[in-house]
């Protein structure tokens, strides 16, 4: 029986042997004071299938730094830098490495924090001074700058409403003439012969305007909301107004609005690019159109009775 519990005591010493030479851990010292620094080394006698663990401290000690895993004399070597802000006596508990799948652990260490010692005796004592006044500076007058430029904003505001505003003489407006909707519809198409767009490679801006010109025309000398309708809608309307004997134009006209709208649509939606001897025949059609399309003048009284 005795050589049994000899043999199960050897067992377990021999297995704590084989932990302890297999994982170690230490520090360059025990004892620090508030605030000191001081390294922890855990080193591991192999190199291969090691997984070192997270540092776990207990309550007192923080870590400041860790070192990348060193490799040394065919050992593992991972360093700490560790510290402690408050006094007394606190463990670095048992860390666990697994070397080829199989768990080893650390030994625990005691560290010992310990606080200044402040030799009251060699500190200067110097007499108590009295309340010195603190020098004026911009913040101190700042409020009453503020206010002071709000009352002058608001004498400033009643002087100019009351006094320069009432004595003010009150210019004359501005006044516009409008045009008429034909002397209007020539201005605008010479006015963009003088942008020169197509000839700059600007078709479809060029086309643009010189059918919005043309629109703008119609809405003006018929009343009706050219601007807003497709060309479909524009020609119908004007065969109405035709066929009604409401306006003044030819069937002529008509075809060329069609063809003018047409064309602009090409360009503008299909990227059609007309030559330059088409553009002009569509500029001189615009003219065309705006000079052989009225409304029909409605009859006076004399003529009715």
């Amino acid at each position: 029986m005795r050589k049994i519990i000899t043999y199960i005591l050897l067992f377990i010493s021999s297995i704590g042997f084989a932990q302890s030479s297999m994982v170690n851990s230490q520090v360059e010292t025990s004892s620090i004071r508030i605030g000191e620094q001081f390294q922890y080394k855990i080193s591991v006698k192999e190199t291969e299938n090691v997984i070192l663990p997270k540092l776990i401290l207990g309550k007192g000690l923080e870590i400041i730094d860790s070192a990348k895993v060193d490799t040394i004399n065919n050992m593992l070597i991972q360093k700490y830098v560790l510290t402690g802000f408050d006094s007394g006596a606190f463990y670095i508990p048992q860390q666990q490495v697994f070397v080829r799948n199989q768990a080893y652990l650390t030994d625990s260490l005691l560290i010992s924090v310990a606080t200044v010692e402040i030799d009251t005796t060699k500190i200067k004592k110097y007499p108590i001074k009295s309340i010195k006044s603190e020098p004026y500076v911009f913040d101190d007058f700042k409020i009453y700058i503020f206010l002071l430029l709000a009352a002058l904003a608001i004498i400033g505001f009643w002087i100019y409403y009351f006094v320069i505003r009432k004595r003010k003489v009150t210019e004359d407006k501005p006044t516009y003439k409008v045009l008429p909707p034909f002397e209007e519809a020539i201005y605008k198409l010479n006015e963009l012969d003088s942008k020169l767009l197509w000839q700059n490679n600007q078709v479809k801006e060029y086309y643009s305007e010189l059918t919005e010109i043309v629109r703008n025309y119609i809405e003006r000398e018929l009343q009706v909301p050219a601007l807003e309708k497709t060309t479909d809608e524009i020609i119908g309307m004007l065969r109405d107004f035709q066929n009604a004997n409401t306006i003044q134009t030819s069937k002529e006209t008509i075809k060329k609005l069609k063809e003018l709208l047409q064309e602009a649509d090409l360009v503008k939606f299909a990227k059609s690019k007309p030559i330059s001897i088409e553009i002009e025949e569509d500029r001189k059609d615009a003219e065309d159109i705006i000079s052989n399309l009225k409304p029909k003048p409605t009859p006076k009284k004399d003529e009715l009775e």
